[in-house]
């Protein structure tokens, strides 16, 4: 029994299905179903329909380079009947199949390995955007509390700040005052020196000149 591919989508042709199409350069298509026929016909690249494996295998969701694959090639080579080793490649065969489909499940995994990881990323951002959709209302209330606990302290801290700035401006006018009181004094103390100076030296001198004219 023969298996034939489609030619467009790449799926399997089994005996009495599908269409065939002769070319007049004799070459031969085959179909698997009239929509592929259609769009041959349509002249579209299978390459560029998403859902052919010629487009999975050109975006690596599918293995292109494998040994496995290379049994399916056609030869040409006439081979005498032997019972024994028909048997042995039917065998062969079934342990090829497989191991294909084992290394198939293997790319499959490995290349979903970071779609997991987008999609792990999607959901959690779409969880911390739509939170209080899902969150029960003592939850949002404990946040809140917990958000205030953390404001306390800085606000704390802003108002130390401010009361040491503040403590700090009242010292330097405390200080400007206390000199400019000791500027004072000090210019208080010079004018009464200088008052009580004068009327002893005018007395000094009223006595001078007595002492002069009772000589004389």
């Amino acid at each position: 029994m023969r298996i034939q591919n489609c030619w467009f989508c790449g799926s399997r042709i089994y005996p009495g299905h599908g269409t065939a199409f002769v070319r007049n350069d004799s070459k031969v298509f085959r179909f698997c179903r009239s929509k592929c026929h259609k769009n041959f016909k349509m002249k579209r690249n299978p390459r560029k329909v998403a859902w052919t494996k010629a487009f999975r295998r050109a975006r690596g969701k599918e293995m292109t380079v494998d040994t496995t694959l290379e049994l399916e090639k056609k030869r040409n080579r006439p081979i005498k009947y032997d019972r024994e080793l028909m048997g042995s490649t039917v065998r062969a065969m079934k342990r090829i199949q497989q191991i294909r489909q084992a290394r198939a499940d293997a790319h499959f995994d490995e290349r979903m390995k970071v779609k997991k990881v987008m999609e792990t990323d999607a959901a959690l951002l779409e969880l911390e955007r739509d939170r209080h959709l899902v969150e029960p209302d003592f939850v949002r209330m404990m946040r809140a509390r917990e958000a205030k606990k953390l404001e306390e302290p800085e606000e704390m801290a802003t108002e130390t700040t401010e009361s040491a700035a503040a403590d700090a401006s009242v010292d330097r006018a405390l200080l400007s005052e206390k000199t400019s009181t000791a500027e004072k004094t000090q210019e208080l103390k010079k004018k009464t020196r200088k008052q009580v100076k004068t009327p002893q030296r005018r007395q000094k001198k009223k006595a001078a000149e007595g002492s002069m004219d009772i000589s004389t």
